[in-house]
């Protein structure tokens, strides 16, 4: 039985029990999975996670990017009315339908998230999903004032990131990247991948193993057209690739290292900034070296090649074990391809890229908790990522 199947019964074997059974499965797994003792990866700083989440806890509905509007209420209410059919409660932002680019002004929608944040009678956060200008909160951010608070479990991609990556580089407390509220009735999203809701119910110490996917869906959902849809039209075969050992069937690679990244769209812009030190962050929670992900939303090629560059000029890969990087909608340019991006700013580094890996903006997706210990292991016959809330 799967650490998460044990998570869903731990009703049934008693708090105590599970939590014992979790730890230990959690470390037997991820030492097996990277051919070393758990003790062997010790941190100067440690990652805190959010307790698991139950039944009957209030998850925080608020937007601090684009919110939603008219046309899209129908599949709002949806995944709403799928969140309590779970057992959940509810509290709604203000910050949360609009029409416009933002749900609101910037420092209303800082506010909410961080009264979210603060309040211990909400125990997860999900936003409807990304947007484009979640940037202009940090001017009324306090990351010092955030670190101080319970840990709580924030659940998004794409615009999210922009605050994701942040919070974990600055507070040491993890998110989970991977789906969205308007995504969180699809379950699951590929019956290799793993669910959020079954993610965020694991405790400390738990761990889950993912493989690649086998289809994946080439394009974005309609949710005006399929509001209440609860599974994505997969119909593209997925094959994660190892840049410049495409054609080598006996190529294998382990890659082990602290889980961090996000959609390059928006953190391509947070080197140099106080809210991209992933030196400092390296330094203190991931002696062992980081794994670190990456998804491209709307660049075209060109625009790829230059972002990547800018993240390895900025010293972003210097800590890092291994690249893993999202599928890409983007269209050639000329006869510039997204793998000639890839090759041309990342062709020659010593470390393994994967790519058209299950991350990003092509369902499914992949789980991906900001801060686990993971693993990810790459052969003819096994594409998995491991990860350990340790």
């Amino acid at each position: 039985m799967s650490l998460v199947d044990k998570a869903l019964r731990h009703e049934e074997i008693g708090r105590r029990d599970f939590l014992k059974a979790a730890a230990l499965a959690g470390v037997t797994a991820m030492t097996g999975a990277a051919g070393c003792a758990s003790d062997a990866w010790p941190s100067t700083s440690a990652i805190r996670y959010p307790r698991p989440l139950r039944k009957g806890d209030v998850i925080g509905i608020t937007a601090p990017s684009a919110g939603v509007g008219p046309t899209l209420e129908p599949r709002l209410l949806f995944c709403l009315n799928s969140l309590r059919q779970l057992g959940y409660e509810l509290r709604l932002g203000e910050c949360l339908r609009s029409e416009a680019i933002v749900s609101a002004p910037a420092p209303d929608r800082a506010r909410e998230l961080t009264a979210m944040l603060q309040d211990d009678s909400i125990a997860a956060i999900i936003p409807p999903w990304g947007g484009e200008l979640l940037i202009d909160l940090f001017p009324h951010l306090e990351f010092d004032k955030l670190a101080g608070y319970t840990p709580k479990w924030l659940i998004g991609y794409s615009d999210l990131a922009t605050f994701m990556l942040p919070y974990t580089l600055l507070t040491g407390i993890a998110c989970m990247h991977g789906s969205n509220l308007l995504e969180s009735p699809i379950r699951p999203t590929a019956p290799s991948l793993a669910w959020w809701g079954d993610v965020a119910r694991l405790p400390a110490g738990a761990t889950f193993t993912q493989q690649a996917a086998d289809l994946y869906q080439k394009s974005d959902v309609d949710w005006e057209k399929n509001p209440t849809a609860t599974s994505f039209n997969r119909t593209e075969p997925v094959r994660w690739n190892c840049l410049g050992h495409e054609n080598e069937p006996d190529y294998m690679v382990t890659a082990s290292g602290r889980l961090i990244g996000g959609t390059l769209d928006v953190i391509g812009m947070l080197p140099g900034t106080p809210y991209g030190d992933l030196e400092s962050f390296g330094k203190s929670y991931a002696p062992e070296g980081l794994l670190f992900y990456l998804d491209n939303c709307d660049f075209n090629p060109a625009q790829y090649c230059r972002m990547l560059h800018h993240l390895r000029l900025a010293g972003w890969f210097r800590q890092v074990k291994a690249l893993l990087i999202g599928r890409t909608a983007a269209e050639n340019l000329r006869e510039f391809t997204p793998r000639d991006a890839l090759l041309d700013a990342l062709g020659d580094l010593t470390i393994p890229v994967i790519y058209d890996m299950d991350i990003g903006h092509l369902p499914p997706q992949l789980i991906l908790v900001n801060g686990a210990l993971a693993t990810l292991t790459y052969s003819l016959t096994q594409r998995s990522l491991t990860q350990q809330l340790r």
